[in-house]
């Protein structure tokens, strides 16, 4: 493996917010590709005089990272022991995402977008990427949005396992994980608003069909039909809800 260009040299910190800086000297060490994945940090002890900071800062900064999927410690006095880096699960990411998400209250307009231009992306993925196994998963919660005895519940839960098997299809790690992460965190303001809906069995009908198109446009392998069509589906939706709520 090539050695990294760039470097960052350990440097003292300042006193303020003491370990919100640790944790940026951390950062700076990872960026400059310093440290990566396997690769143990220096002892507590070595932090505290590389960094010039307490070991109560340095402990809390490792406790954050840890928390994060950033670090994992392992015991013991070998050199595999100590805090070493690990590549962060999809759970992590997406669950940092789904709370950051969640507390960051980010405008409605906001977040369709960011569905509408994600989704659009790994429909034409699917359409260009799908195995018959990808085709199978997206077919399963389609099949069942099908059963019209469906509570709302179940079908937004539905909803959510399609539009989620259509980013895991596209092949992308990074945008399957955040289409996840975006998905879970509008799951109840979706739910909240088809509850509301007074038409739902013609809106429910409606959302079956269009998941249906997007559905045969990624098995015909239409890239430009799948991303028009998801992208139709989640503005026309979220326009029609906002219509509703004016």
């Amino acid at each position: 493996m090539a050695e990294p260009t760039t470097t960052a040299a350990w440097e003292p910190v300042p006193r303020s917010r003491t370990f919100e800086l640790v944790l940026a000297r951390i950062e700076e060490q990872i960026l400059a590709g310093n440290l990566r994945v396997g690769d143990r940090l220096p002892p507590e002890r070595e932090l505290v005089e590389l960094l010039g900071v307490s070991r109560a800062a340095v402990r809390e900064a490792l406790r954050v990272l840890e928390a994060q999927g950033v670090l994992r410690s392992r015991v013991g006095t070998g050199p595999a022991s100590g805090s070493v880096i690990s590549a962060m699960p999809s759970e992590g990411l997406t669950q940092f995402l789904r709370l950051h998400m969640a507390l960051a209250n980010f405008p409605l307009p906001d977040v369709v977008e960011a569905r509408a231009t994600l989704e659009r992306s790994s429909a034409r993925l699917a359409a260009e990427r799908a195995t018959d196994d990808d085709l199978a998963r997206m077919d399963e919660p389609l099949r069942r949005m099908d059963d019209t005895g469906l509570s709302r519940e179940e079908f937004n839960d539905c909803d959510t396992a399609f539009h989620v098997a259509i980013a895991e299809a596209g092949g992308n790690r990074l945008m399957a994980d955040m289409t996840v992460a975006v998905r879970s965190a509008v799951r109840t303001a979706l739910l909240t608003a088809f509850h509301k809906l007074d038409d739902w069995e013609a809106v429910s009908a409606r959302l079956r069909a269009e998941h249906h198109a997007v559905y045969d446009a990624i098995a015909l392998r239409d890239t430009e039909r799948a991303g028009d069509l998801v992208e139709a589906h989640i503005r026309g939706f979220h326009q029609h809800i906002g219509h509703l709520r004016g």
